[in-house]
């Protein structure tokens, strides 16, 4: 097989204008990986290099809870990984140098999650903010679990269907605390900023009460499928914290910048990341930081089938 080529340009907000996608490897094989390019043409990491606030620098802070004074949104970029209605289990490979998106193996198989029942495949384009990181080793003092050891997912519930590797300008809605096999793991709940329901969610600090009045249901299908998306494959219904309560915008931010802050210390080798591969291009001051042409070396190395 070849390389193919996959240079798009996404969405009114131009968020997708400044990176560009490229695969290697076999579609739906193990092999396939997708990685990123910058508007420089430079191979980057998704996981690290792309920004989590939508206009900062790499290491630029979250504003602060209710800090606007323009009447701006406060925005997030969001890597897709996995588009609306699809199945198979794409995911950012945290284990390996630039972390491209791959698809997910578990005992030698490709993963897909099961249709559950009325849902098909995915009911969101699932995917995840870029320089968070939910730490194994760090106990949440609000569901008394440790971290998932992956960036905190993201589920999209505009109209729109997005690709892979999709980069989006996010706005973040609520979130909702799942414990899924003794681990915290985190769903923001967010909508692109650029869909035509956007602006109708826009209550001061209750977005997630919007949700509920602009699109009865989806909350619920949502609370539906995390319980239950992983019984076809022999495991128990999944747990959440709060009992199932979507919490509000100020509370789904609050929790983005802690996993910021555990990605930061990540980073800067303040923290033990195990097997996490913290290879990087362009933050500041990070020990992991590697040269454009070392970047490159490293897509050019992997086999193409």
């Amino acid at each position: 097989s070849r390389l193919l080529l996959a240079a798009r340009g996404w969405g009114r907000l131009g968020a997708m204008s400044r990176y560009s996608t490229e695969q290697r490897g076999r579609p739906n094989s193990p092999d396939y990986r997708l990685y990123f390019k910058n508007a420089d043409g430079k191979y980057i990491s998704p996981f690290h290099d792309i920004p989590l606030f939508v206009g900062s620098k790499e290491d630029k802070e979250i504003p602060a809870k209710r800090s606007k004074t323009t009447g701006s949104e406060v925005l997030f970029n969001m890597i897709v990984e996995v588009p609306r209605w699809t199945n198979a289990k794409m995911e950012i490979a945290t284990e390996e140098p630039l972390n491209p998106i791959k698809h997910d193996i578990k005992k030698g198989k490709l993963r897909y999650v099961a249709n559950i029942f009325p849902h098909k495949g995915y009911i969101w384009n699932y995917g995840a903010l870029p320089q968070t990181w939910e730490d194994p080793n760090h106990t949440d003092k609000i569901t008394g679990c440790c971290g998932d050891n992956d960036p905190i997912d993201v589920c999209e519930i505009g109209s729109k269907i997005r690709s892979s590797g999709e980069i989006v300008q996010v706005k973040v809605l609520g979130v909702l605390a799942l414990v899924d096999e003794g681990e915290t793991d985190w769903k923001i709940i967010a909508i692109s900023a650029d869909d035509p329901e956007a602006q109708e969610i826009h209550g001061k600090y209750f977005y997630i009460d919007d949700v509920k009045k602009h699109k009865p249901g989806y909350l619920e299908a949502t609370l539906d499928w995390f319980q239950l998306y992983k019984v076809p494959d022999g495991k128990p219904e999944n747990h959440f914290a709060f009992n199932g309560e979507f919490k509000d915008k100020d509370f789904a931010v609050e929790i983005i910048k802690s996993t910021h802050e555990h990605w930061k210390a990540l980073l800067h080798k303040k923290v033990d990341g195990g097997t996490i591969k913290c290879t990087n291009v362009l933050v500041s001051g990070s020990p992991f930081c590697c040269s454009e042409e070392d970047a490159r070396s490293i897509v050019q190395s992997v086999r193409i089938f």
